[in-house]
C-alpha cells in the first residue's frame, strides 16, 4: 500500500494514529562538522503524510502533533519517523509537512523524470542513477560524453513539454501486470512489497518510482541546465536546477553581478574582460614583487655574512616572505659553520621557518625546532624546513640552539 503521501503529494497536513514507539538513535551531523548520536523514538504511523527517503529523494520534514521529526525512513511496507518525544500507540496525531521542501522536491524528481526520458529518446543517453542535492540535482548518464549541443536540444525539449502543461499521472499495478514489463525503471528494492507505483509523464515517459511528483509539468515552471561535469567509470554527470530553484539562482547571479558591476565599474557585458585584465596586472605585480624579494634576500644574506656579530647562531624574521626566500638567504650565505635560523610571517602566529648549518647540527636540532614552535617539518643536507603555528616562541629556539653551540665549544 502506498503511503498518503504517495498517494496525494500536494496534502499539506492529515490525522492519523500512532501504530507503535519505540526506544532508537539516530545519527546526525552536528554543526562543527562532526558525528553525533540523539537519542528518541521510532514512530510508526497509520499512515503517513512524511516521504521516507527512497528513489534517490530525501525524505521529508514535519511535525507530528508539532513534535519535530528528524528523519523518515522505510522499512518494508513502513515508515519510521524519528523523534525526541515520544508518542503513545493509539494516539491520534495531526502530521503536518514542511511544503517548501515537499514541493521542491516534486519539482527536483519530476525534472530528474523528464530529463531522463527526453535525454534517452533524443540521443539514447541512459540515466544510470541520480542525486537530488541541496543545491543542485545530478543525473549520471551512461556516456563518456555530452556535447553542448546535446545539452541545449535536451534544455529546449524539457521546457517545451513544461509549456504544454503535460499531465503527470500516477498508477498502481500488481507485480504479475504485464504492463509492469514495459516500464522503464531500474529494479525494486529486495524488501519491496504491494503494488508496483508508475509515474506517468503523458506521451513522454512511463516509469517505476516511489517518489512524490508533481500531477502537471507546468508545476515546474522551468528546468535549467547548468552543464556536464565527468562522472566515475566513464560516465558523464549533468547538473540541472528545476522550478523555485531557478529563480533563487537567477537571483543569487544578479546579486552578484550587480556586485561586480560596482566593483569593477563597468557593465556585466564587461565583467569577464575586466578581470582578464586585473589578473593581468596582478600576474605582472606579484613577478615584480618576488623579483624584488629575491634581490633583497640576496642583500640580506651579504648583509648577515659581514655583520660584526656573524658566527654561532644568526636569526632573521620578516613579516614578508617564502620558503624561497628564506632559502636564497641561505644559498648566498653558503656557511656550514654557523647555525643559520630564519623565520617569515606572524611575530606571534603562524609561518614558515628554515634551519641550515653544519649537517649534524641540523639533523639533531631541526625536529627540536619543529617541535618548540609547535609545527611541522623536513630536512636533508644541513637544513630543515616547515611550517610553524608559535611564531611567538622564537627565543625559545634562539636559546635551544644557543646552548647547541656552547655545549659544542665545551666539548672541543
Amino acid at each position: 500500500m502506498a503511503f498518503r503521501c504517495q498517494r496525494d503529494s500536494y496534502a499539506r497536513e492529515f490525522t492519523t494514529t500512532v501504530v507503535s514507539c519505540r526506544p532508537a538513535e539516530l545519527q546526525t551531523e552536528g554543526s562543527n562538522g562532526k558525528k553525533e548520536v540523539l537519542s528518541g523514538f521510532q514512530v510508526v504511523l497509520e499512515d503517513t503524510l512524511l516521504f521516507p527517503e527512497g528513489g534517490g529523494q530525501p525524505d521529508d520534514h514535519g511535525t507530528i502533533n508539532d513534535i519535530s521529526v528528524l528523519r523518515v525512513t522505510r522499512r518494508g511496507a513502513q515508515a519510521d519517523h524519528f523523534t525526541q518525544t515520544a508518542l503513545a500507540p493509539g494516539t491520534e496525531v495531526q502530521v503536518r509537512v514542511d511544503w517548501e521542501r515537499r514541493f521542491d522536491h516534486m519539482q527536483q524528481h519530476s525534472g530528474q523524470h523528464l530529463i531522463t526520458a527526453v535525454a534517452d529518446h533524443l540521443f539514447g543517453l541512459k540515466t544510470t542513477s541520480w542525486e537530488l542535492g541541496r543545491l543542485r540535482s545530478v543525473i549520471e548518464l551512461d556516456s563518456p560524453s555530452v556535447t553542448a549541443e546535446q545539452v541545449a536540444a535536451i534544455e529546449q525539449s524539457v521546457n517545451e513539454k513544461i509549456r504544454d502543461r503535460l499531465p503527470v499521472n500516477v498508477r498502481e499495478l500488481s507485480l504479475d501486470d504485464p504492463e509492469v514489463e514495459q516500464v522503464r525503471g531500474r529494479g525494486l528494492p529486495d524488501d519491496h512489497a504491494g503494488p508496483v507505483r508508475v509515474v506517468t509523464i503523458e506521451s513522454v515517459d512511463s516509469n517505476m518510482c516511489c517518489g512524490t511528483h508533481v500531477s502537471n509539468l507546468s508545476d515546474l515552471q522551468v528546468i535549467k541546465i547548468l552543464g556536464t561535469e565527468k562522472g566515475k567509470k566513464n560516465k558523464t554527470n549533468l547538473a540541472f536546477l528545476a522550478g523555485n530553484r531557478v529563480l533563487k539562482w537567477m537571483e543569487r547571479s544578479h546579486g552578484t553581478e550587480k556586485a561586480l558591476t560596482t566593483l569593477l565599474k563597468c557593465g556585466a557585458e564587461d565583467h569577464v574582460e575586466a578581470v582578464k585584465k586585473l589578473q593581468n596586472s596582478t600576474k605582472l605585480l606579484q613577478k615584480n614583487n618576488l623579483n624584488l624579494l629575491r634581490d633583497l634576500a640576496v642583500h640580506i644574506a651579504h648583509s648577515l655574512r659581514n655583520s660584526p656579530d656573524w658566527g654561532g647562531v644568526v636569526t632573521l624574521h620578516r613579516k614578508e616572505g617564502d620558503s624561497e626566500f628564506m632559502n636564497i638567504i641561505a644559498n648566498e650565505i653558503g656557511s656550514e659553520e654557523t647555525l643559520l635560523f630564519l623565520t617569515v610571517g606572524d611575530e606571534k602566529g603562524a609561518g614558515l621557518f628554515l634551519l641550515a648549518g653544519p649537517a649534524e647540527a641540523v639533523e639533531t636540532l631541526g625536529p627540536r625546532v619543529a617541535e618548540v614552535l609547535e609545527g611541522k617539518g623536513a630536512g636533508k643536507k644541513g637544513r630543515f624546513q616547515g611550517k610553524a603555528t608559535k611564531m611567538s616562541r622564537r627565543a625559545e629556539v634562539q636559546a635551544l640552539l644557543q646552548d647547541y653551540i656552547s655545549t659544542q665549544s665545551a666539548e672541543e
